[in-house]
């Protein structure tokens, strides 16, 4: 008898404002880096540049590129691996990291294959996980420095980025669930099939400087299949996914 059963879904989960709260003290604290670093560099080269100058080519790089480390490599020639370990060297992490108690047990009860894909870092999203007690859930682990497409870095919402992916890993769109708190990666994960869950419960920081427009209504878009306020919700909302 032909087996029917549909195969398990690919789960892609973001880290931060998805399973943590980086909002409450870890965006406020890479903030603070991202600005000294910043300033030096658009600099005169002894004087920083002013808080102004530097939150508009921030805020202006992540609306643009979808983060600002696009714009300051395009722009200022910064060395990626140098702008990513200044910004997210935090001290005493674990002191602030915020999260929900129950995740692992969460990761567990979710059927298929789950992949951390994430924007920071490998050494921060590492130490946020291990923290976390989270990285045995995970069989794979993609990192910002992992988001390459024909040499160019090409982190969330890069389609091209996205569909190198699912290649790399065998999984059709259709099998894969992006899990997220950024509608922008959201949006371009669903026009490429992939089924998309949107985490709202942290979105009072919805970019690393907190200037960002944030949604001016909670409504679940078109290309969201699922809005949940906590992960947690998700064996609830499975039937949503199907």
């Amino acid at each position: 008898m032909p087996n029917h059963t549909s195969p398990s879904p690919v789960w892609l989960f973001d880290l931060d404002n998805t399973l943590h709260d980086a909002s409450h003290a870890i965006f406020p604290a890479i903030s603070a880096n991202m600005n000294t670093y910043i300033a030096r560099v658009l600099g005169d080269g002894a004087t920083p540049a002013s808080q102004d100058v530097v939150d508009a080519a921030r805020l202006g790089y992540w609306k643009r590129y979808g983060a600002t480390l696009l714009g300051m490599i395009r722009h200022h020639q910064v060395c990626p691996k140098d702008f990513l370990h200044v910004t997210h060297d935090l001290q005493e992490l674990q002191k602030l990291v915020r999260a929900e108690k129950g995740l692992g047990a969460l990761l567990r009860r979710l059927p298929g294959r789950k992949i951390l894909l994430t924007n920071a870092p490998t050494r921060y999203s590492t130490d946020v996980m291990r923290h976390l007690g989270l990285g045995r859930h995970f069989s794979h682990h993609v990192a910002i420095e992992h988001m390459h497409v024909h040499r160019q870095l090409r982190p969330k919402p890069s389609s091209l980025m996205l569909r190198r992916l699912l290649r790399k890993h065998g999984v059709a769109a259709r099998r894969c669930i992006l899990v997220e708190d950024t509608l922008a990666n959201l949006k371009s994960a669903s026009r490429l099939g992939v089924r998309t869950v949107w985490v709202t419960q942290y979105l009072r920081m919805s970019d690393p400087i907190g200037k960002a427009s944030l949604p001016r209504t909670l409504k679940r878009p078109g290309y969201v299949d699922v809005k949940v306020k906590s992960v947690r919700q998700l064996p609830a909302r499975l039937h949503r996914l199907r």
